[in-house]
């Protein structure tokens, strides 16, 4: 397999001598490589609408029979004080998100209450106030894409699977998957930490964990680039995590190729305690830091996906996921 040579890399990233030559040379596929040659050749723009706003996502997942968050109100126009509060006040735990808002911004988390406080996922509390200035804030475009006024999304809370109890700190972890032209190509899990703010992103501190398409097993951990070996709060090792039901996390995964009609697109599920699998949201620009995640580059991979026949490439779904499971496996060479 093309791992990087983590401790090399990073000691010549920090010398400054790092050449894009050197990072393609071991398959990493840059920005301007992934907009060009696979965002705006396989995703057609008209085609963005869906995955662009988390309320037609969510619509459309239901269309296609992919299981996503209960979705307990969507408030598509500034609501009153009075609505907000109909809806949230009989709520235990909940989800209050942008659906247009991108890189977890935007997203509160309510996991509990107190009396007239409303506990975050993080313990700390916050009042009633609070949320409506919230909701205030994401009608207005503080979070969303361009800034345009947005859609307010409540959710509820999802009953995280309990195998990541140890591996995700203050937050729900999830999953992300790369499809291409409906192949699984590589996959991570993003587990929260008290730097993150109990948020699954990368950018924040989360950790992204590589898991093996063919097992759905840790098989590298970084947290801000840095390789590590188990969680900085929990103190938990990731080399025994396996995520379960992985065949039909990954499946789920394929099956946003039909979908969204998108060819290059990242989908993010978590896994629900009854429910299994679960839609988060679908992205048709996804960022590059799995590759970081995994020690692999997914250049070599898309490429392994454009060289297929045309027979191939009109499987099924499950004959999709099998493909992938077996040509993108932890202990192959690509």
């Amino acid at each position: 397999m093309l791992h990087f040579s983590f401790k090399h890399l990073i000691n010549k990233v920090r010398g400054g001598v790092v050449s894009p030559l050197t990072l393609s040379g071991i398959g990493v596929l840059g920005m301007n490589a992934r907009n060009i040659n696979y965002i705006a050749r396989y995703n057609d723009r008209e085609k963005f609408p869906i995955v662009d706003d988390k309320l037609n996502t969510k619509r459309a997942a239901k269309r296609a029979g992919i299981p996503v968050p209960e979705l307990i109100e969507a408030f598509e126009a500034p609501a009153s004080r009075k609505r907000v509060m109909e809806v949230i006040d009989p709520l235990w735990k909940f989800v209050i998100k942008p659906a247009r808002g991108s890189g977890g911004k935007g997203i509160l988390v309510i996991a509990g209450r107190d009396g007239d406080k409303y506990k975050k996922i993080s313990g700390s509390d916050i009042e009633a106030l609070d949320i409506l200035r919230h909701v205030n804030n994401i009608h207005s475009g503080l979070y969303s894409l361009g800034g345009k006024p947005d859609r307010v999304m409540v959710e509820a809370l999802v009953d995280f699977d309990p195998v990541f109890q140890n591996y995700s700190f203050e937050g729900v972890p999830d999953i992300r998957v790369i499809v291409f032209r409906g192949f699984p190509v590589m996959a991570m899990l993003r587990c929260s930490t008290h730097d993150s703010d109990g948020k699954a992103n990368l950018h924040q501190g989360a950790v992204g964990v590589g898991v093996d398409l063919a097992t759905g097993k840790s098989c590298h951990a970084v947290q801000r680039g840095l390789r590590i070996n188990r969680h900085p709060d929990t103190e938990v090792h990731f080399d025994k995590l396996k995520v379960p039901g992985w065949y039909d996390l990954v499946r789920l995964a394929a099956s946003c190729y039909e979908m969204t009609g998108l060819g290059y697109l990242g989908c993010d599920i978590v896994l629900d305690r009854e429910r299994g699998p679960l839609l988060l949201e679908a992205n048709a620009r996804p960022g590059l830091a799995i590759q970081v995640a995994n020690g692999v580059g997914l250049r070599n991979r898309l490429r392994f996906i454009e060289g297929l026949d045309e027979e191939t490439l009109e499987k099924n779904v499950d004959e999709r996921v099998a493909f992938s499971m077996r040509e993108f496996a932890a202990d192959k060479a690509l």
